[in-house]
Order: C-alpha cells, then sequence, then structure tokens
C-alpha cells in the first residue's frame, strides 16, 4: 500500500474512532443539562465533573454556573471564578462572559478590574456570544482611554492563540 494511502486510512480510522467516542459523550452531557434544569443538581453534577476533569470547557461552565447561582452547591463566587477561568482559556464564550461579568463586578475578587472585563468581554463576542457585545458597549464609557488601550493590547495577545482564524 502505498505510505498516503496508508496515511489516509489512519486518519480515517481515527477519526471514525473520535466520533463513535464523542457521541456518547454529548448524548451524556445532554443528560447532564437536562437533569440541571430538572432540578436535579447532584446528578448533572457528577456527570459535569466527569467530563470536566477531561477538558470539556461546556462541563466546566456548566459546573461554574451551579456555583455563581447556589445549585445544589452553596453559593461561591471563588469557586465559580475558578470555573469559568478553566472553560475560558479553552475558548467557551459562555464562560468568558461569565467571567468578564465577575471582573465587572469584583465579585469574588478583592475588586472590580474593568480592564480584565473588557478582555473577557472581547474574547467572549469573538467567540459568537451576542450578549458579550452588549456588555462591552455598557462598559466601555466606564474605561479611561489608557484603560482601553492596555485592555486591547491584552484582548490581541489572547486572540492571537485562542482564536487564531478570526
Amino acid at each position: 500500500m502505498h505510505p498516503v494511502q496508508n496515511a489516509y486510512r489512519r486518519c480515517t480510522y481515527a477519526l471514525a474512532l473520535a466520533l463513535l467516542w464523542a457521541a456518547p459523550a454529548q448524548a451524556d452531557m445532554e443528560t447532564a443539562r437536562d437533569l440541571m434544569e430538572a432540578g436535579d443538581y447532584a446528578e448533572a453534577r457528577a456527570l459535569f465533573e466527569v467530563y470536566a476533569r477531561s477538558g470539556n470547557a461546556e462541563a466546566e461552565e456548566l459546573i461554574g454556573v451551579m456555583y455563581a447561582l447556589g445549585l445544589g452547591v452553596e453559593r461561591d463566587d471563588e469557586r465559580a471564578f475558578d470555573w469559568y477561568l478553566r472553560a475560558s482559556l479553552k475558548g467557551h464564550p459562555g464562560a468568558q462572559s461569565g467571567l468578564g461579568w465577575y471582573y465587572e463586578v469584583g465579585r469574588g475578587l478583592p475588586a472590580p478590574d474593568m480592564v480584565r472585563a473588557y478582555l473577557w468581554y472581547a474574547l467572549s463576542a469573538i467567540g459568537g456570544d451576542p450578549d458579550a457585545l452588549d456588555s462591552l458597549e455598557l462598559i466601555t464609557p466606564r474605561l479611561t482611554a489608557a484603560e482601553r488601550a492596555r485592555a486591547e493590547v491584552l484582548v490581541d495577545d489572547y486572540k492571537g492563540w485562542m482564536y487564531p482564524f478570526r
């Protein structure tokens, strides 16, 4: 067999395995979301934690939501922030917006940080969260020109590796 055909066959096989593995995982994430919506927070969180341990940004973000709102756990802003941060660094737009909000209001932090709020709202907007644009519009007048310039530098730093093709 030609080396290119062999490489193609290996890639096709690997893709098929990945799709077979991902389908049940997506179904279980859907089950976890359904459990959360039904108010069965303990079961939902147990499933989310399985996926979060393997790096699933959506599961991480939803655990953050649970801590932020006190759904099945004691409300804990620091833990919510941490879970949002994990998902945000993987490019999850909803978590990025959540992180922007935490920076904006300073919950779970020593003080608000409008530069970082702008950063995360901007990244969320780049990632496709339409609500992030509204948040940016609301906080931009609250930044000085120097803060806005600093925030734009940070956006460029993150955007280059988080969204290399946008």
